[in-house]
């Protein structure tokens, strides 16, 4: 039986808002009793509204933020910060324009102290793994938006994370390249049996990656529901299968129903709203 890897137990999260005029602190909850376990070598996704909470229960699991209330554990450790069991990959890449791409890839490695000739053949084997070979000296400036993320990739995977936690990581590529990253992204994790938890908003994307969709309602964001991905591996051409539509449509239907729901709530008001999009990204 496979073991579980992350556990998360009734978190909360609360952002204190200070009015613009009035300077009265309201209390926005942006997540509320989410409780989620992730299996060891397990690839999940999740999936929900802008706003649900989505990012931020992502920067939890990687200790970049704190839960007003509830834990997370790792291999039943308590996660209190950030550190080198995980790797994050972000829409924005977050290169270093002055390394070049085997210098990118090392720098988890430097932090380790890993020794330098130990670190060259480290990074030409992930270098190699994203299909970088002939770029290791390239900078960053030089290369494609679909490259860069391939980059950011095989920096996370070089010091060999326990997790790999990615936020929206193909969000900023054309369909055709986040295709070719997808497919790529598999056949990189069934080498690697990393535990990855993948945040995005595309439905396909989340079923054609995924071995289970956790589907978040509105804010204060949970777990509403989460879908199995009984869909065979390799995944070549399932996009098209019967079996792949009924699974995005149940998807689309409870995030349809949520958004259905949310229409009748009352909506924030604009000093809420607006320090909400200008928090971490929920």
């Amino acid at each position: 039986m496979t073991a579980d890897k992350i556990i998360a137990r009734n978190i909360r999260r609360v952002y204190h808002i200070k009015g613009k005029e009035d300077k009265i602190t309201t209390e926005f909850e942006a997540i509320r009793h989410l409780d989620l376990t992730v299996k060891q070598g397990e690839f999940l996704a999740i999936v929900g509204p802008s706003g649900c909470g989505k990012s931020t229960f992502l920067d939890m699991i990687a200790g970049l933020a704190k839960p007003s209330s509830g834990e997370i554990f790792i291999d039943g450790k308590l996660i209190k910060g950030p550190a080198l069991d995980r790797g994050i990959v972000m829409q924005g890449y977050a290169l270093f324009p002055w390394r070049t791409v085997r210098k990118n890839v090392e720098f988890g490695l430097e932090i380790k102290k890993v020794p330098k000739q130990d670190r060259q053949a480290i990074s030409q084997k992930y270098i190699e793994m994203v299909g970088l070979k002939n770029f290791a000296d390239r900078y960053p400036h030089e290369l494609s938006g679909g490259m860069k993320q391939r980059v950011a990739i095989a920096r996370a995977l070089a010091y060999d994370p326990e997790v790999l936690l990615m936020d929206e990581p193909f969000a900023a590529v054309d369909a055709q390249t986040r295709e070719t990253l997808q497919e790529e992204l598999l056949r990189i994790w069934e080498q690697t049996k990393k535990t990855i938890v993948f945040v995005t908003h595309g439905i396909d994307e989340a079923v054609f990656l995924a071995d289970r969709v956790a589907v978040m309602s509105s804010h204060p964001g949970t777990i509403k529901e989460i879908v199995n991905i009984n869909l065979p591996r390799p995944r070549d051409g399932i996009r098209s299968s019967a079996d792949f539509g009924w699974i995005r449509h149940k998807i689309w239907e409870l995030l349809q129903n949520d958004s259905a729901a949310a229409l009748v709530e009352k909506p924030a008001g604009p000093d809420v709203a607006e320090a909400i999009s200008s928090s971490a990204a929920l």
